[in-house]
Order: C-alpha cells, then structure tokens, then sequence
C-alpha cells in the first residue's frame, strides 16, 4: 500500500506543469479513494499520498534555497491532507466536501495560505473547466473530486456513482445557461521580457543591469513599428528606485517621448527603511502606483525570522517588504488594467476585487529566483484559470520565465521562450461584465461546500 500510495501522489502532481496531464487528476483521487477504503493505515497512507504529491508538485521550491525549505514547506501542506484519512468506510462519501474544506484552509493558513496545489489549477486544458466561471476555484476543483469519486463507486454502489455522475453532468451543462459577456472593445500592449544577467536569489545584485536589459529589448521591439498602447514591463525589472536614480528616471521618460506611449514598469520603492514592491505606470512622471497587498512569505517577509534562520541560511539576506493597503488600477486610453503582481495570483479575494474593477488582467512576474524548474509554467496554468473564472483577457510578463497572451477562455495566443529576451505585441478583448463566479465572491466556496454535504448525506443514506 506504501507503493501505491507514493504512485498516487506523483499521478496527482502530474496533473500540473511539466507534464500537465489534467485528466490524471480525477484519476489521483479515485485511487486515493480506493486507498482509504482498502488500507489500514489511513492516517499514514494519507499522509504518503499527500508528502508525495507536494514534493513532486513543489521541487521548483529547492532551486537556490536547498532541500530543507522544500521539504519543511512538503510537511506542513501534507499534514493539512490528514483529517482526509476520517474518510473511509461508509463516510467515503463525504471526501469531496472535505477534500474542499480542508483546500481552503490551506488556502488561508498559515502565513495567509498557500493555494498553489489547488486541483482546480491544474485542469487549464480541462473540458470541463469552464465550471470555474460559474463557482470558482472551489467548484472547479469539486467537479474533479466528484468525477473521481464517480469512477471509484462504478462498478461498487452504481447508486452513488449515479448521485455524484449527476452533479458533475448538471454542472457542466450549466455552463451554457450562463449569459454570455459581451466585448467593448479591444486594447495592444506590447510585453517586454528582458531577462537578467545570471539565474538566482542574487539576479538583481545587478538591479542596472536587468533595467539596462528592458531597455535594450524595448528599443528593439519598437524599431518594428507595430502599433500599441501602453508598454509593460514585469515584475523586479526596474529595482532601482526612479524617484532616486535620476539615470533610471530619465531613462524610462526617454522611452515615453520616444514612443509616446506609458510604460507599466515593476519597480521596488524604498523610503525611510521601508520598501515596496510595486506596479507602476510611468508616463511623463508617476501616474498611477499600486503597492503589492499580498507579500510572498519566506520571500519578501520573514514570518517567526528567529526561528527561520536555523534552517535557511539566506533568511537574513531578506529585508522585509512592506505590504499596500489599496486596490489601484492602471487607466490607459479604453483600458483599466488591473495589476496582479507574482503572489497575488493565488488570492482569490484580490483576483475577485481587481478583476471587478478592470477589463483587462495584467500579471507581473518575476521566475528568476526558479531557475529553469517548472514554477513558470504552473504559475502560466494558475492565470489561465483565472482569465477564465474572470472571463477577462490577460497578459503575463516575466522576467525570465514564460511571457504570454491568455483570452478569456484560458487559451495561450502567444507566449515567450524562458529564459530569453524576447518581446510580444498582444491585441487583447476589453470586457466590463462580471461572470457568476466574479459577483459570488468567497460565497462561491461555501455554497459549494455545502452542496457537497448535502450530496454526501443522501449518498450516505443509500449506502449499501
């Protein structure tokens, strides 16, 4: 059972980027269902199941840092997974509600939750992923618990099979009852990735030289003579202060009367000890700041630092950021550009508050601190996922990882090749409208989570 539970977890991060298979999710929980009911040891097996899948899904995490941040970070996400082990026997029909319950915790908790291995961000290539647009995260996530618990009871109690089979048939079939959004307008940018001089924590010791970078790509990608109407630069790509270095300042006015275009610069602020990390649109001057709200933990502050430091020893190369109290979005010609800055991405209260506020998403990223692992390429299916739960066109910008246009089906128009310079002109769908899952906010989660005991009652109640 050992074996198989270690099989489990890898097939379940398999789902995700690299191999990104998304129907190996609904797979992974069938058998984990399978292992519940025949194994012994379910508090242990869960946990296998549960270590294996955050070690194989999380690797990116031990690039520069080491072994021992990854694995601590694989321990506490797994020991979330444990109350799924008091789903066995006949309560087996309650695993999806507690298999989403127990999600959003660790969405939330600790240090304000990590939501990477959400399973709705891994089904990006999905059929039925359009789900996400009606109940969000949680609902899309639900109907992959649900189709793997169907699997699992086919051939034992077609009855249950039939119950949950149902759920996820309706649910997908709703998706044509929502109303459709209609488009008002369309918006060009041109994505700049200048990259930097050398992978690793210690990318922007030559802060110049990455600026220096997105200048030269910039200027190469104007020579084309496309048209466009705002330049975006990503996260980290301007991390010496304009308001204090008059070469960057001038430099970056340079660009806005050459081209006549602003420019959505990544820039770190710093004032008085206290440092930001911001997205800012640079035109004649400063027109509009938004402060990052959700800091990275471990990456731009250190949670319990004097208890950190005894396993990392980069933990006092980091200065603590200081965290923005306001939405902000950029207003560009026909455009409200909502900022979405790295971690952001995987708060569902910012994406639900920015993406009401805006008609075009646009991500700012930084992938230099990964090397060349993976966490680009999830990071690019998690902004699939929310252009679609949004029904907003996006585009991402990195610095060193993958660039790219996402419609408001999730799909990649263009995209760049990581780890090298390069630039895209997107032509992007403005939309206004919200999407169900956008005006249900976090109602979407409980009312799922509900709907899913609901369900599980009346399967318990039929159980042979």
């Amino acid at each position: 059972m050992l074996l198989v539970s270690i099989f489990t977890g890898w097939l379940l991060s398999a789902s995700f980027p690299p191999i990104g298979r998304w129907y190996l999710a609904p797979l992974a929980i069938s058998l984990w269902i399978w292992i519940l009911q025949k194994g012994k040891r379910s508090i242990i097996n869960t946990f296998v199941v549960a270590f294996t899948f955050n070690a194989f899904l999380l690797h990116w995490s031990s690039t520069y840092v080491g072994n021992i941040p990854w694995l601590i970070l694989c321990l506490g996400e797994s020991l979330l997974f444990l109350p799924l082990a008091w789903a066995r026997k006949k309560r087996i029909v309650y695993f999806p509600a507690i298999f989403l319950l127990l999600e959003q915790i660790r969405s939330i908790f600790p240090f304000e939750g990590f939501a990477w291995g959400r399973l709705a961000f891994g089904q990006a290539d999905a059929p039925y992923r359009e789900v996400v647009a009606m109940g969000g995260v949680s609902l899309l996530t639900s109907v992959v618990t649900c189709i793997g618990i169907t699997l699992f009871f086919v051939k034992r109690q077609f009855k249950i099979a039939a119950i949950y089979g149902s759920v996820v048939v309706l649910l997908i079939l709703s998706v044509a009852a929502l109303p459709s959004i209609q488009s008002i307008g369309n918006f060009k940018s041109l994505l700049v990735q200048g990259n930097v001089p050398q992978l690793g924590l210690d990318f922007n010791s030559r802060a110049k030289a990455v600026f220096n970078m997105h200048v030269k790509e910039t200027l190469r990608a104007v020579e084309e003579k496309e048209d466009y109407n705002v330049i975006i630069w990503p996260e980290n790509s301007v991390d010496v202060d304009p308001f204090r270095n008059a070469d960057v300042r001038s430099s970056l006015s340079a660009i806005n009367e050459e081209t006549g275009k602003p420019i959505i610069i990544g820039a770190v602020l710093g004032a008085d000890k206290r440092i930001e990390n911001t997205s800012l649109l640079w035109g004649k001057g400063a027109v509009s700041t938004y402060i990052k709200q959700h800091l990275t933990p471990f990456g731009e502050y250190i949670p319990l630092r004097s208890i950190a430091r005894y396993f990392s020893p980069f933990v006092d190369d980091v200065q603590d950021f200081s965290p923005g109290t306001s939405d902000i979005v950029h207003n560009v010609d026909n455009a409200l550009l909502g900022p979405i800055i790295c971690y952001e991405l995987i708060d569902d209260s910012y994406i639900n508050r920015i993406s009401r506020q805006s008609n075009l998403l646009v991500v700012q990223t930084n992938n230099a601190t990964f090397g060349t692992s993976a966490q680009s390429a999830q990071q690019l299916s998690i902004s699939r996922i929310r252009a679609i739960e949004n029904h907003r066109d996006l585009v991402s910008v990195s610095t060193t990882g993958i660039s790219a246009v996402i419609d408001s089906q999730g799909n990649i128009v263009q995209s760049t090749t990581s780890n090298q310079p390069d630039h895209l002109f997107a032509d992007s769908t403005l939309y206004s409208d919200q999407t169900l899952a956008n005006k249900l906010g976090n109602w979407a989660f409980w009312l799922t989570l509900v709907g899913l005991g609901i369900v599980g009652f009346i399967a318990r109640r039929i159980y042979d």
